[in-house]
């Protein structure tokens, strides 16, 4: 049986989990593809740590170049994450013939348009499905099963870390700092986490997928993208008294010829699938002109369900490599050339429904004056919670509204911090209603 020749790049937690699939399932993918996988080489600056899996002689280098220079390998898959050098790498390995898997969302949500166009003009694959949603097949999904559909809509929970730390604040009341401490002590959280709880990290998978689904570049600086740190148990309680789960929600809709890209805190109907998902599970939620809403859930990171993805992708370059048709599918589904440049709505345009929580001084009049300004603005209030009076000088006032344009409402807050009634930073968290 003949072989198709693998080279890794990166022997991190993902790398290894790949060469645990790869030995442990290799009669299977033999069997699925008609081929053997065979990884001949390895490279990585760490050549001396034990990652628990056996390694032929000589099969670990701190020599990429070796690697991506090596004649006989015919996909590169790239581990390596962030933007140097593995940007170089791939793109030395496509100038090389090699098709490339990756699962750097971050390297191809900031230069993917030069990587994939690269891929293009050498005839090779860029396949990415571990970069979005762990081992969710949603990058296949759009590509292939739902490629006739026209999309109007796609939301995803696409942080697991995120996810994880909101799912225990709603289950437990436990406060944000408390909960992301000991998700960091369990290895749900990095030691720095700024890139999942600020937003970062969703925003890159969103570029991605707003590209896939709507068939147009992103300029990734231009997703607005706001994390979880600000919010607190008390507004989980709100949310829940209201009717509504709180999640990091990537949200991406059609607009005429403009796409809106925006990740941030969103509470959406307790009872829609998307508010079931928890802990460290990921989702995405599509709505195809034909296929109507489709979702898609599971384990979106870890070493084994990325690696799953990984060698899905495997399996996909080597059926081409097979077949000798060069790229069966272009990484976006369709050619550079194709692509439309739909740009992306100002979050100032953005209509949607509000939460706000003021925290004021516990003094007559100031209800009025804060709805007042609101109404000024033509801000409709849907429903509002007052706490009854007690001893504490600072109280919270929670309003819903209803849709208004974020100009508006930002308009709105910005007057009320001049009544001098607030003593904190007012809280503000969009509302869907809607997520068809």
């Amino acid at each position: 049986m003949q072989s198709t020749k693998v080279g890794l790049l990166g022997f991190g937690t993902i790398g290894t989990g790949v060469v645990r699939v790869l030995q442990q399932n290799q009669d299977l993918l033999a069997c699925r593809l008609g081929n053997n996988i065979e990884l001949v080489r390895i490279a990585d600056l760490d050549t001396t740590t034990d990652r628990g899996v056996k390694l032929d002689a000589g099969l670990l280098t701190d020599d990429a170049q070796a690697l991506l220079n090596d004649p006989e390998i015919q996909i590169v898959i790239e581990l390596i994450g962030g933007y140097e050098p593995a940007r170089t790498f791939v793109l030395q390995a496509i100038r090389n013939g090699k098709h490339v898997v990756t699962a750097n969302k971050a390297l191809l949500a900031m230069h993917g348009e030069e990587i994939f166009r690269a891929a293009e003009e050498s005839g090779v694959n860029v396949l990415f499905e571990a970069a979005v949603g762990g081992g969710i097949p949603v990058i296949s999904a759009i590509k292939e099963n739902l490629g006739a559909n026209n999309f109007s809509a796609l939301y995803g929970i696409l942080n697991g870390t995120c996810n994880y730390i909101l799912s225990r604040m709603d289950e437990e009341g436990a406060d944000f700092s408390e909960v992301l401490t000991d998700a960091q002590k369990q290895g749900f959280a990095e030691a720095d986490p700024t890139f999942d709880i600020e937003g970062v990290d969703t925003a890159h998978k969103l570029a991605l997928l707003i590209s896939l689904c709507f068939g147009t570049k992103v300029d990734f600086d231009k997703i607005y993208t706001e994390g979880i740190s600000k919010v607190t148990a008390l507004d989980i309680e709100y949310a829940r008294d209201f009717g509504y789960k709180l999640k990091l929600l990537a949200i991406g809709k059609r607009d005429g010829e403009q796409i809106e890209a925006r990740v941030h805190p969103t509470m959406i109907p307790k009872d829609y699938p998307l508010s079931a998902i928890s802990g460290v599970f990921n989702s995405v939620r599509m709505v195809g002109d034909f296929s109507g809403p489709v979702m898609l859930s599971g384990y979106g990171a870890g070493m084994d369900a990325t690696a799953s993805a990984v060698i899905g992708d495997v399996i996909a370059a080597a059926r081409d490599q097979q077949s000798n048709i060069g790229i069966r599918s272009p990484s976006l589904g369709c050619p550079q050339a194709k692509l439309t440049s739909y740009t992306i709505k100002p979050m100032e345009q953005i209509v949607t429904s509000y939460y706000l929580r003021f925290t004021v001084k516990d003094n007559p009049g100031v209800l009025a004056q804060i709805a007042g300004a609101l109404g000024k603005y033509e801000i409709s209030i849907e429903s509002m919670v007052q706490p009854h009076r007690h001893e504490a000088e600072a109280v919270p006032i929670v309003f819903m509204t209803h849709e208004a344009e974020e100009r508006n409402v930002s308009a709105a807050l910005a007057e009320i911090d001049q009544l001098g009634v607030t003593q904190e930073e007012t809280l503000l968290i969009r509302v869907e209603e809607n997520l068809e």
